[in-house]
């Protein structure tokens, strides 16, 4: 059954292809003729033109009757044309013709043509034999007389060489022709003759022949200007011409004459022959351009000389670097093969002094100097132009406009990108956060590179994962490539991305993260507690300096003082019950602003009697004894005849006991900690 029902659309199939398959077009009515070289041939050659389908073959028949009705046919194949060989026709009589097209949906026939067989006969070309420029002047040969006939009539065309339209003249049954128009000086003109016989066709054109007309003087002046690269800021540029066209150059163009113009006021003149640049000229087809930097050059001229004379010297002033300027006034429409260019300039605008033209360029970004660039001037009265030729696919070019005042002074008006078609954009170059904060952050990117934008950079999204994504405009007036995120959370992980935006849609994104910075409180607390930490060791170096000071000044004056047991001070004792205390303290997370420091234990002392020998009766063996440490060899140093001197000089009773001194202050501090005095007078 399912076979039954495929057999069934397959057939349905061809008959509905069948019937909507058309016969093939009719084809055009055959042109037949018996060529004549130095005799005539015997067999007449007809040939037609047929529009057909490719995918469907077609062959062709060539039909033909006689007066006395006899038809006749023969098979061409694919071929547009045939022959009527000589025994199926006769001399001087009647003679039907047409051609049928046929294929295997049908067939068509042309138009029937009808002539006489006499007159079918068509000489070969005629052939140029002279020529001369002043006055451009030619003559030909025909074949007639060979065929024994008389010369009929005979036409002339000529043109300009490269142009394509040419001008036509009958001349009648002469062999020769004088140019009646003025020629253009050192021009090069092509000419061609077709003649017929007494009876029979028209010969085809003869082969084109080419003269240059006399030589003249170039006029006019030359169309030059510069070309400094994508940005107008750029200092080095180069000077350009457009070569002189035909109607002014008058001959051959056999070199250029510029000259320099520094800044430093001094003069250079440089001859280039066309034929030996010496690599200082680059040409092409319709331009040249000076192969040198114009760095130091203030102002230039160049002048085209043939061999018969120069043009005026076309003068060219370069400006000095400016800022580029961007106005939305230009308006650029581009394809692949078309640029065009309106403007409109505000009245306010600064470079709407008084000027003779504009001119409007295009560079090709990343084209070295003198390449991919080209420009048009037009009048003032002009604000729109259109630049013709191949402009490449997702690349930038750079449009700008200019006007030049009569002294030819040129002053920059404005600069847009453009590009013939929109692709995807690259990745931007770099990504990241340049400050952070509580609840914002501000991001930083480089922005896609000029050539690898692939189409004018509209917007750039910046997307928070898993939040908003940010539309950032690309407009110059907006562009600073930075961005604030708000409304940020406190020390919370982000991360962002970013892509770059064309009309052709988003490019890749490149990522980056962050986190915000604890709220201030915060930052507070965990600040005391680290001053909290730190005051007791601020302490502890603070003390031991002071007693490494106060030792040092001691040995200066006694070499033999009593080295102390620090164990056994007072204010040792204390700090370490107070630095006990500190760290159960720091436990407890409470913030202190304004943390107390642990009291500090100054005690005043007298200075050992061993500075002066001849006032304390102390032996020397009690200043040369040798140091020990502990809390008995403490003990006895301070027993010794020292203290009972201290004692005497502090006023105090000789039979003061050790307890009573403890009670008061230990007498570590009071023989080697610094006094009061010290102290402030340090």
């Amino acid at each position: 059954m399912a076979q039954g029902w495929i057999l069934l659309i397959l057939i349905v199939s061809m008959v509905i292809s069948f019937l909507a398959a058309d016969p093939p077009d009719q084809p055009s009515k055959p042109e037949c003729h018996i060529p004549c070289d130095d005799i005539c041939g015997v067999d007449i050659h007809c040939r037609w033109n047929h529009r057909f389908d490719a995918q469907i073959p077609t062959s062709y028949s060539l039909h033909w009757e006689t007066a006395d009705r006899i038809e006749g046919h023969v098979n061409t194949g694919t071929r547009l044309s045939g022959f009527v060989h000589r025994e199926h026709f006769s001399m001087n009589s009647e003679l039907r013709v047409w051609v049928q097209a046929e294929n295997k949906h049908g067939s068509a026939k042309s138009q029937v043509v009808v002539f006489n067989t006499e007159d079918l006969t068509k000489p070969s070309p005629p052939i140029i034999t002279w020529s001369h420029e002043d006055p451009l002047e030619i003559s030909w040969s025909s074949i007639c007389s060979e065929m024994h006939l008389s010369l009929g009539s005979c036409d002339v065309r000529y043109r300009i060489q490269a142009e394509e339209l040419w001008e036509e003249d009958d001349v009648g049954a002469q062999v020769n022709y004088e140019f009646s128009g003025p020629a253009q000086p050192g021009v090069v003109y092509e000419f061609q003759v077709r003649c017929s016989c007494a009876t029979g066709l028209v010969s085809d054109w003869s082969a084109t022949h080419r003269i240059r007309s006399a030589e003249e003087a170039p006029t006019g002046q030359m169309d030059v200007w510069k070309d400094c690269g994508v940005l107008t800021t750029n200092a080095d540029c180069v000077m350009t011409w457009k070569k002189l066209p035909i109607s002014q150059a008058h001959g051959h163009i056999m070199g250029y004459e510029v000259t320099l113009f520094s800044k430093h006021s001094t003069t250079v003149l440089v001859n280039i022959s066309v034929a030996d640049p010496r690599g200082l000229l680059v040409c092409d087809e319709l331009k040249c351009y000076l192969n040198s930097t114009l760095k130091s050059v203030s102002s230039a001229s160049v002048s085209a000389y043939n061999a018969h004379g120069a043009t005026v010297p076309s003068l060219l002033t370069i400006p000095t670097a400016g800022n580029v300027r961007s106005g939305n006034f230009i308006d650029v429409k581009m394809n692949m093969e078309n640029l065009t260019v309106s403007w409109q300039l505000p009245s306010q605008h600064p470079n709407t002094r008084p000027f003779k033209e504009y001119v409007v360029q295009y560079k090709q970004t990343g084209r070295l100097l003198g390449k991919g660039f080209d420009w048009i001037r037009v009048n003032k009265s002009c604000t729109t132009v259109t630049f013709t030729g191949h402009f490449k696919r997702y690349w930038p070019y750079q449009v700008s406009l200019f006007t030049v005042t009569p002294d030819q002074q040129s002053h920059h008006v404005s600069s847009v990108i453009s590009y013939s078609c929109h692709g995807i954009p690259a990745k931007v170059r770099s990504f990241k956060v340049i400050s952070i904060a509580e609840t914002h952050a501000t991001l930083f990117w480089e922005p896609v590179l000029l050539s690898m934008q692939n189409g004018q950079v509209l917007s750039y999204e910046i997307g928070v994962h898993g939040q908003m994504v940010y539309n950032v405009s690309a407009s110059p007036q907006d562009q600073n490539n930075t961005f604030e995120l708000q409304n940020l959370s406190a020390d919370q992980e982000y991360e962002v991305w970013i892509k770059a935006v064309t009309k052709a849609g988003p490019g890749p994104k490149v990522t980056t993260s962050f986190i915000t910075k604890q709220q201030h409180h915060l930052q507070l607390k965990s600040k005391s507690h680290l001053l909290s930490l730190l005051i007791p060791v601020i302490i502890c170096c603070v003390l031991v300096f002071l007693s490494f000071h106060k030792g040092a000044s001691k040995a200066c004056l006694c070499m033999n003082e009593k080295v102390p047991d620090p164990y056994n001070s007072t204010i040792y004792q204390m700090m370490t019950y107070q630095a006990n205390e500190s760290i159960s303290w720091i436990s407890i997370p409470i913030f202190e602003p304004h943390p107390t420091v642990s009291a500090l234990e100054v005690v005043e002392i007298q200075r050992p009697l061993c500075e002066d020998q001849t006032k304390s009766p102390v032996s020397s063996e009690g200043c040369t004894r040798k140091h020990r440490y502990g809390k008995g060899e403490y003990s006895k140093m301070v027993d010794s005849e020292d203290e009972k001197d201290m004692s005497k000089v502090t006023g105090r009773d000789d039979c003061w006991s050790s307890t009573e001194e403890e009670q008061d202050s230990s007498g570590y501090e009071r023989h080697f900690l610094p006094t009061a005095e010290e102290i402030l007078n340090s």
